[in-house]
């Protein structure tokens, strides 16, 4: 997978994770070391869903559509434990995910 924003490479990987959830899109997470963090904002919002706590990351180089365009389970529950240190983006936030071999 490769996530680019404002022509640049965000994150890039073949080691990316796949979560199907009945009812939405699969959702693919990468790790958190093959991304270039130097790119990302952390931000304070912070929520609690069922899988544990995450926290956003928006893309300044991206504007304002690429707010909070990151998410990261820095605690989940250990049924999803795979996916601690990984990152995931919503694909309205960015310019593109791509598979890439």
């Amino acid at each position: 997978m490769r996530v680019t924003v404002a022509g640049r490479i965000v994150a890039e990987s073949a080691q990316a994770l796949r979560l199907d959830e009945k009812g939405y899109p699969p959702v693919y997470y990468l790790p958190r070391n093959v991304a270039d963090m130097s790119l990302l904002v952390r931000t304070t919002h912070y929520t609690y869903p069922y899988k544990g706590d995450f926290t956003y990351y928006s893309i300044p180089i991206g504007g304002s559509k690429s707010e909070y365009a990151v998410w990261t389970y820095e605690k989940p529950y250990e049924a999803v434990a795979s996916i601690k240190e990984y990152l995931a983006f919503y694909p309205s936030r960015i310019d593109a995910i791509e598979m890439i071999s």
